[in-house]
């Protein structure tokens, strides 16, 4: 008999648990799994301020920590199937910063503003409604919001004391240990895909300017209450990061926790997130995102195919080659990561897996469902 989807229900009850061969799946390969993912634990340390003041992200004085940091605990994760819980390790309520996976929270509070009818066309020009001197001239003035969620912006500027420039010709495949920060010319906007956490912090405070709201407080209201997360979780910014808004001061938060702040989070609650993306956009029959909007989160720009609106993909592989191309992923570095996997109604979050070691766990999770 298959077995009908759930949602969970919310944090606090029992979150439903059953069997690897209730669910369809192999309790050895789910128990090697479980074990390798325990055994291969990011080599980052535990005292996180100590990794990022070591100059891992880029050298001194552009690695200057401006928001919280807290020492990381230990590996731990959770395998759920059509909204059931099949095995977790470690202690998955255990509160930690998740740095990058923060972006994909950001796409979500777009499709937030979408629905809201704050931003009615991806491909208007920002400064059409953001009126705040960050679009302004024939460079910036030609950003669409597309091309913030995309990674194409090619934004340039300083942003609460950090410079552009500091994450131009970055490159993921060698972070921590390739040179980068140098400067190149920019490209027209949408022509030039670049990983770039300022222009993310730029596009959130876009975001905040729309909502006229901090952005915890509507992440908390639209997505994480309807979907019965906890209230553990917090998202913070930095102590340049206040800003006017209409005359009240409000905090923009970091899409990431590369200079201190983003989001602090546990893997339940993360495994919410991702079976809320899974169930397109709808919770127990509520709509929470327009389903229209997951769609276009998960298509692929044309710049980089393994990247949709702040979602990574998994086109042709190009990601990890062990997981369905159908994949997608909230990703943050040292090892965080939530796998959304639809064709197998599956969400697996990861929390300080080395990163080296993310494809042979997708492996074993997919031996476990052959």
């Amino acid at each position: 008999m298959k077995l009908s989807p759930i949602c969970p229900p919310p944090h606090g009850a029992s979150w439903p648990e059953i069997g690897a061969d209730v669910a369809g799946m192999n309790w050895m390969w789910l128990e090697e799994g479980a074990r390798f993912a325990t055994e291969n634990e990011t080599p980052w340390p535990r005292d996180l301020r100590l990794h990022l003041e070591s100059g891992f992200f880029e050298p001194p004085p552009h690695n200057e920590i401006l928001g919280p940091v807290r020492p990381r605990g230990e590996p731990n994760g959770i395998v759920t199937r059509r909204g059931f819980k099949i095995v977790t390790w470690g202690d998955t309520e255990q509160v930690d910063f998740t740095f990058s996976a923060a972006k994909s929270y950001l796409s979500m509070l777009a499709g937030i503003a979408v629905m809201d009818g704050l931003i009615t066309d991806l491909d208007e020009r920002v400064a059409v409604t953001v009126d705040d001197g960050g679009f302004e001239g024939p460079h910036n003035g030609a950003i669409a919001w597309r091309h913030l969620l995309q990674n194409t912006s090619e934004w340039e500027g300083e942003l609460f004391g950090k410079s552009d420039l500091i994450d131009r010709n970055r490159n993921l495949a060698v972070e921590g240990k390739g040179r980068k920060g140098d400067p190149r010319p920019l490209q027209a906007p949408g022509t030039h895909w670049e990983y770039n956490d300022v222009r993310v912090n730029r596009l959130s405070l876009a975001l905040l300017r729309r909502f006229k709201r901090p952005l915890p407080e509507v992440f908390a209201e639209r997505i994480m209450r309807p979907i019965g997360a906890s209230d553990d979780w917090s998202w913070h910014g930095y102590r340049t990061s206040t800003v006017d808004v209409d005359g009240v001061p409000m905090e923009s938060v970091a899409g990431g926790t590369h200079w201190g702040g983003g989001m602090l989070i546990h893997a339940e609650d993360q495994a919410r997130i991702g079976l809320l993306m899974l169930r397109r956009g709808e919770w127990n029959g509520r709509r929470i995102l327009p389903e229209s909007w997951v769609a276009e989160s998960l298509k692929p720009c044309p710049l980089n195919p393994n990247y949709g609106l702040l979602w990574w993909l998994n086109t042709n592989h190009g990601r990890y080659k062990s997981a369905p191309t159908g994949s997608f992923f909230a990703s943050g570095a040292g090892g965080n990561l939530t796998w959304v996997l639809p064709e197998y109604d599956l969400v697996a979050v990861m929390r300080w897996l080395d990163p080296s070691a993310a494809d042979t766990f997708t492996r074993l999770i997919m031996q476990s469902l052959a």
